[in-house]
């Protein structure tokens, strides 16, 4: 019997990239994991929304830098018309702009190349789930960039609702220290899943959309 429950469908997952050598090769890695399934792989922002038009797909593993129809762009469209569709951005590129444009776009994780397949696979998991991994890299520039916009603007610093439970507030303070979900569960001594539920639950009373909005909220509450 396979690994995956008969009752627990396969990630249908599309890879996009415009480098053959990278698709090519990722898509065949990606396709050994018990769970996912990769049904597309495309070569630009135009062949991503084909597949997923022709569906269904869960999430879709994004490079940036695309001719056509480059990644950000074609995150954005997808949550327009595709908003069940998670994007995880897999790109070289760790630069401010790119960063805040794809997770402003509603990109829910972001990697570098550096990557191994099993961050890569964690992340697809992750985005499919509705939760959002970042790179260590990127929580770093990202984590530098809002602390410098609190700094300039602090006067612009939304309270946090009052019926967050002291816990909840510990792992906002963590999520604005850059942890993952691991790293948050070993500091205070719970599961992962205890994790993931008071994550859920302080999103959904602080109206937090996203991990990048939760780092951010966390800072500018004066938590991180």
């Amino acid at each position: 019997m396979s690994e995956v429950s008969e009752q627990q469908e396969k990630l249908r997952v599309v890879v996009a990239d415009d480098q053959a050598a990278v698709r090519e090769p990722l898509a065949a890695v990606l396709g050994l994991a018990d769970d996912i399934d990769v049904v597309a792989a495309a070569a630009d922002g135009t062949e991503v929304l084909a597949a997923v038009a022709a569906g269904p797909v869960d999430v879709v593993l994004m490079d940036l830098r695309m001719p056509v129809m480059d990644g950000i762009e074609t995150t954005r469209r997808l949550g327009e018309q595709y908003p069940q569709v998670a994007v995880v951005v897999l790109t070289t590129f760790a630069d401010d702009e790119s960063i805040l444009g794809a997770l402003g776009a509603g990109a829910r994780g972001y990697l570098t190349k550096n990557a191994g397949r099993q961050d890569i696979t964690r992340a697809i998991r992750a985005a499919a789930a509705g939760q959002s991994v970042l790179d260590r890299e990127v929580q770093d520039r990202l984590l530098a960039t809002v602390r410098t916009t609190a700094t300039a603007s602090p006067a612009a610093r939304p309270a946090l609702p009052a019926d967050l439970t002291p816990r909840e507030r510990e792992v906002l303070a963590l999520i604005g220290r850059g942890l993952p979900n691991r790293g948050i569960a070993e500091k205070l001594f719970i599961s992962e899943a205890t994790v993931k539920t008071h994550i859920n639950n302080l999103f959904a009373k602080a109206d937090i959309p996203d991990r990048a909005a939760a780092v951010r909220r966390a800072i500018e509450a004066g938590l991180a």
